[in-house]
């Protein structure tokens, strides 16, 4: 065999071991059971998934109460309650552009190189599909409750919230008095 033949041989076997990497966007206010479940299904379909905690730059105020360190733990321990190997997940977060049209090389930019991106939300689909990306959609795991925003709506009214988010998470939340600091900036 030729010295060329050879070295295409050895890069279409690299790229034909290399692992499919997903990228999961998300920005966790907080991190709730719809989610872990969503990551989940996601594990199944992919070798490693990154995961994009959005927004990151944002916290303390109604739409986004927690640091972006917060909701890194908060997937962390999730993972680690549902025994999911984090050595396959990558969480990064991410800030916001705010310019549409620079966004997924943004995000690109701070993440590593993944296959396929997984999303419901329309504006993100449309971005990355127009960057050339593969998008498939995320199976919503009872949507009704399992959503950040009704979560944070449940903290501010005192209602029953824990059950919405893994154990870990709720234990986590009240540590650092997440439902408290919700109501405070309410005022």
């Amino acid at each position: 065999m030729r010295q060329e033949e050879a070295l295409a041989w050895d890069k279409l076997a690299v790229f034909l071991l290399r692992p499919t990497v997903g990228l999961f966007v998300g920005r966790f206010q907080p991190l709730h059971r719809g989610h872990l479940e969503a990551i989940k299904d996601l594990m199944k379909k992919v070798d490693e998934l990154v995961i994009v905690i959005g927004s990151s730059q944002y916290s303390h105020t109604l739409e986004n109460p927690f640091t972006a360190g917060e909701r890194v733990k908060m997937v962390r321990l999730a993972l680690a309650e549902t025994g999911i190997d984090a050595g396959r997940c990558y969480i990064i977060p991410v800030a916001d552009v705010n310019v549409h049209n620079i966004w997924v090389a943004h995000v690109v930019a701070h993440t590593p190189r993944f296959d396929v991106v997984f999303t419901n939300e329309p504006l993100t689909r449309r971005l990355f599909i127009e960057a050339g990306f593969k998008v498939k959609p995320i199976k919503f795991h009872d949507r009704g409750r399992c959503s950040a925003t009704n979560i944070r709506e449940r903290m501010l009214k005192g209602k029953s919230w824990e059950a919405l988010v893994p154990k870990s998470v709720a234990k986590f939340i009240k540590q650092i008095n997440g439902a408290e600091r919700l109501r405070e900036l309410q005022v």
